[in-house]
């Protein structure tokens, strides 16, 4: 099944996009990112894909800043 949310493409390269992007930044930037790209697809929200799709996209990136911050209170609670 195709995957319109994290299509095979973003791995060319052996490494995920996202992961490289976390890999170069400060968390700071990741963070920020993650919240701009997620407000991208609720921007555009019927006009591109459908709004199904986008809200599916946005869900995804607000997950993945929802880990980070939870990656960090485990961190801290160690």
């Amino acid at each position: 099944m195709k995957d319109n949310i994290n299509p095979d493409h973003y791995a060319v390269g052996g490494i995920e996009a996202i992961d490289y992007f976390k890999a170069k930044s400060t968390k700071e930037e990741f963070r920020g990112y993650l919240r701009l790209t997620c407000m991208k697809y609720l921007t555009r929200m019927g006009h591109k894909d459908s709004e199904l799709q986008e809200l599916k996209k946005a869900k995804w990136f607000i997950d993945k800043l929802i880990g980070e911050y939870e990656d960090e209170i485990k961190i801290i609670n160690e």
